[in-house]
């Protein structure tokens, strides 16, 4: 077999250690909601089991129309996937190519420098201010003529830190028109410096932009695998073009349908993960462990003079699982996402064990 050269230069996506685990663990290393979907949602999903038989909807209607509804968007400007990740990658097929660029902060999203990689534009990494939050000036200074796609993630994973709408806003103001930005809002829902329709505003005033969401969250299903994109008719058409007709799948499309009604079970699971965020920084805190500002469902911690492979094998090996930092693009941190108390107890207690 004779491979594409550009395959030795595709990063391997750094999954999560968890399913090699036996026992009952904690689970705290993906970014999951520990609550599983409402019951609403559970039945309309059983209720698409009996058709599995037929293909699902090519132009997922359904799903297009009930995000329509909450964003107040045209469902002719939304574009759904097999998760945000699957738009994600269908952008950068559709945006880029040999000779354009792409910019992103780092360490960002584990997805992005496979969209250059793949894609065979030259990526440019912009690296993060000393509070882990995206350095904006500093991107603007790095857009060219060949800049085709910046990639913004609001929050960001993994330090868990946030810009505020209006500094966005303002950057993209200044920008050229070639270029098409990605606002990646796989956790906007957690972000306490905006509400998330905050960001809907920007699409009226800057037709290149593109928001990017998720239902693997808050929504919490992850294992469904459903995203969305709002941004203009174009990006749309042009995302669709490039990939599989039948990417999400009929149950997929049916709970994401249904999931997105239930703004109030949303905001109950945003308040409980708030509090959880607030115990587990004012722990580690006292542990003498230092954390960035999160406005995510997750922490993004510092080890200081310790060495991240013994504390993440520590914890992992008392079947608690957090993420190394070291794989997401900074060593010597990890991060942890927010569980339930009992979960985030054990995580304590583990972790007291380890240090």
């Amino acid at each position: 077999m004779e491979f594409n050269r550009r395959l030795e230069e595709i990063p391997v996506y750094p999954a999560a250690s968890t399913y090699e685990h036996s026992g009952e663990l904690v689970k705290l290393a993906s970014n999951e909601t520990p609550w599983g979907p409402p019951p609403q949602v559970i039945s309309a999903i059983q209720a698409r089991v009996e058709t599995l038989n037929r293909y699902p909807d090519p132009d997922k209607s359904v799903m297009r129309r009930a995000i329509a509804d909450r964003t107040g968007l045209p469902a002719t400007r939304v574009a759904v996937g097999n998760g945000s990740c699957e738009i994600l990658m269908a952008a950068g097929e559709a945006l880029l190519e040999p000779g354009a660029e792409l910019v992103y902060a780092w360490p960002s999203f584990s997805m992005y420098p496979r969209l250059a990689a793949q894609s065979g534009a030259t990526p440019v990494r912009v690296p993060l201010d000393a509070e882990g939050r995206h350095d904006l000036a500093e991107m603007a200074r790095q857009v060219t003529v060949a800049t085709r796609l910046i990639l913004l993630c609001n929050p960001n994973n993994p330090t868990a830190t946030a810009l505020p709408v209006h500094a966005i806003d303002a950057f993209l103001a200044d920008l050229p028109r070639h270029v098409t930005v990605i606002l990646d809002e796989a956790y906007v829902e957690f972000n306490m410096l905006q509400d998330p329709d905050d960001s809907l505003d920007l699409l009226a005033r800057h037709p290149d932009l593109v928001l990017l969401r998720t239902f693997s969250k808050v929504y919490g299903l992850a294992g469904l695998r459903a995203g969305y994109a709002l941004g203009s008719e174009k990006f749309r058409l042009a995302v669709d073009r490039v990939r599989q007709p039948f990417s999400v799948s009929t149950v997929a499309q049916a709970a994401a349908a249904e999931a997105i009604r239930y703004q109030d079970e949303v905001e109950r699971r945003v308040e409980m993960v708030a509090i959880e965020r607030l115990h587990l920084e004012l722990e580690l805190g006292e542990r003498g462990l230092e954390s960035t500002e999160s406005q995510a469902n997750f922490a993004w911690v510092s080890l200081g003079d310790r060495e991240e492979a013994d504390v993440v094998g520590g914890l992992a090996e008392r079947n608690v699982i957090v993420r190394g930092g070291t794989a997401l693009g900074q060593e010597g941190m990890m991060r942890v996402t927010y569980g339930t108390r009992r979960e985030n107890d054990r995580f304590l207690a583990a972790l007291d064990e380890v240090l």
